[in-house]
C-alpha cells in the first residue's frame, strides 16, 4: 500500500486528486499508476484503469485472475467493473469514499447480480493517510 500511496503523493504534486493504485502478482509488482484525468484530458485515466491497463499489457493477457490491486481510494463504479471484467482476485483499498465509492457504497458494484467477477475486498488499509492526504488537497483548493 505505501508504493500506492507515493503514486498518489505524486499525483497530488501534479495537480491530480491524490489516488493510486499498483498490480501485484506472487509479491512481484507489475503496474503502478495514478489518477491522470487532468494531464490526459480523459476522465477514465484513474490510477486503478491505468494500472490494469499496464498489468494486462505487461503479462499480455486480459485475465488478471493471480493479481492482487491496491488502491488508496475506495474504486468508483468504472473502475469496479473495469476490476471485474479483469478478474482481478483481491482488492484492497485505502480511504472509503461514500460520495464516489461503489464497493462498500453506492451500487456496491460487486454485490450486483450482473457482476461478471466479484474479488476479494479488504477495505480501510492506510485509511487514516489516504483519507488525510485526499483531504489536504482538497482544502488546498478551497
Amino acid at each position: 500500500m505505501e508504493l500506492a500511496m507515493a503514486a498518489a503523493r505524486e499525483a497530488a504534486q501534479t495537480g491530480e486528486v491524490p489516488v493510486g493504485a499498483i498490480v501485484v502478482r506472487d509479491g512481484a509488482i507489475i503496474a503502478t499508476a495514478r489518477n491522470e484525468t487532468e494531464a490526459a484530458h480523459d476522465p477514465t485515466a484513474h490510477a486503478e484503469i491505468l494500472a490494469i491497463r499496464r498489468a494486462a499489457a505487461a503479462l499480455g493477457d486480459t485475465r488478471l485472475s493471480e493479481c492482487d490491486l491496491y488502491v488508496t481510494l475506495e474504486p468508483c463504479a468504472m473502475c469496479a467493473a473495469a476490476i471485474s471484467h479483469a478478474r482481478i482476485r483481491r482488492v484492497v483499498f485505502g480511504a472509503y469514499d461514500a460520495k464516489g465509492g461503489a464497493v462498500e457504497h453506492g451500487p456496491r458494484w460487486f454485490q450486483q447480480p450482473t457482476c461478471l467477477h466479484r474479488p476479494e475486498v479488504l477495505g480501510g488499509v492506510g485509511e487514516a493517510e489516504s483519507a488525510a492526504l485526499l483531504k489536504d488537497f482538497f482544502q488546498a483548493r478551497r
